[in-house]
């Protein structure tokens, strides 16, 4: 499904292209006004354990998760509820995400988004510069270690975070050694699509802690939350558990548990 899903990308990312060249795009991305203060990371470095809580209509594991999908509605909930950073799906065929939904939460909440997509192109950080972005995914297992090194420095140029997406012992070797300032484990295996949220756990130890550590997919229960936070994570990624749920605060304030 991984490779499907890149072969999809490549091409939709080459349409774009013809209509928005290269050039233009990076002089666009260039030219706007940037600060280096990295909101995303800041805003994962206050608490014991932040929340980034996902916009996401659908997934190929699942289907469609939420047939009623009134994104900023969901990231207006998201922000009330005291979520430290948004993601938001922009992969149009798999995950049912769009460019306008990012570009447009961007612009009404104040707290940083991640542009969630598979990014296998300088392009599309460029690009997510421009849609408002404050951080980027690069995934371990669609890129070189050549292209996350620079993928990575591109983003910091312009003032973007990269969150860093691994799920094995070699790829968290791979991102620190690329110069990653945050690694994500997903304890989905996007193979299988196979949950265990162990997989967290067990990679902690070999992330030095000056790097923040995101925990992504499965979690479902304060039980998980309090799991990770006591072994050390610094954030986790939640998707499917908050879109399924009707009162989004009400589950982020189960979610949180006891933890302030």
């Amino acid at each position: 499904m991984l490779d499907k899903i890149t072969e999809q990308t490549k091409i939709r990312i080459a349409e774009r292209k013809k209509f928005f060249s290269e050039s233009k795009i990076i002089s666009d991305a260039l030219a706007i006004k940037t600060d280096f203060n990295f909101p995303f990371e800041k805003a994962l470095s206050t608490k014991d354990i932040s929340f980034i809580c996902e916009v996401k209509k659908a997934s190929p594991s699942k289907g469609i998760i939420s047939e009623d999908f009134p994104y900023l509605s969901i990231a207006r909930d998201y922000e009330l509820a005291g979520a430290e950073a948004i993601s938001v799906l922009t992969e149009p065929y798999f995950f049912k995400g769009n460019e306008k939904y990012l570009r447009e939460i961007s612009k009404d909440v104040k707290i940083p988004v991640l542009r969630k997509d598979f990014t296998i192109d300088s392009y599309m950080i460029y690009e997510a510069k421009l849609l408002g972005a404050s951080a980027v995914l690069l995934i371990c297992a669609i890129l070189n270690s050549l292209q996350l090194r620079e993928y990575i420095e591109i983003a910091h140029s312009l003032g973007l975070s990269a969150l860093v997406e691994t799920h094995t012992e070699d790829e968290v070797e791979k991102g620190l050694k690329a110069g990653a300032r945050i690694i994500g484990v997903n304890n989905r295996n996007l193979k299988t699509f196979d949950v265990d949220i162990t997989t967290s756990i067990k990679l902690r130890s070999l992330v030095p802690h000056d790097i923040i550590f995101i925990s992504e997919s499965g979690i479902k229960t304060p039980q998980d939350v309090d799991d990770l936070r006591k072994n050390g994570v610094d954030a986790v990624l939640i998707g499917e558990t908050l879109m399924r749920s009707k009162n989004k605060k009400a589950m982020l304030d189960n979610l949180r548990g006891n933890i302030i």
